[in-house]
């Protein structure tokens, strides 16, 4: 199965995963797991720790590094996922998660989040 990390999850995956859930870690782990980030997530990354955020103490281009090196797909934006945006219902205010909730949508894939509002969303979402 395929796997589209909210910007939370991959952060903690690649520098804290001992926040997860030991269930969460097992399935990142997994080999037959598809791992993708989405580049949405690499740029809200680079604004929240530009803007100082402590949630977000990451240099962006080594977490990108890091995630490929081990194996991540990444899932550039395109169109068709912007336009998906304004299909969605006002259900999330946040831009990178509604990028995250079309990606998710468009490319048919699973979104793995912790954020029980993205849950509501009509589109394939996991959470943990």
């Amino acid at each position: 199965m395929t796997y589209l990390l909210d910007t939370h999850v991959l952060l903690w995956a690649a520098g804290e995963p001992q926040r997860l859930t030991p269930e969460t870690q097992n399935l990142l782990r997994d080999p037959a797991t598809d791992l993708t980030f989405s580049t949405a997530s690499i740029w809200e990354v680079v604004i929240k720790s530009a803007l100082g955020r402590s949630d977000f103490r990451f240099d962006p281009r080594q977490l990108r590094d890091g995630l490929l090196r081990n194996g991540y797909g990444e899932l550039a934006i395109r169109s068709d996922h912007t336009l998906a945006v304004g299909q969605l219902p006002p259900i999330h205010n946040d831009p990178f998660d509604r990028i995250l909730v079309a990606q998710a949508q468009v490319e048919n894939i699973t979104l793995l989040t912790m954020d029980a509002q993205l849950a509501r969303y009509p589109v394939a979402i996991r959470s943990v």
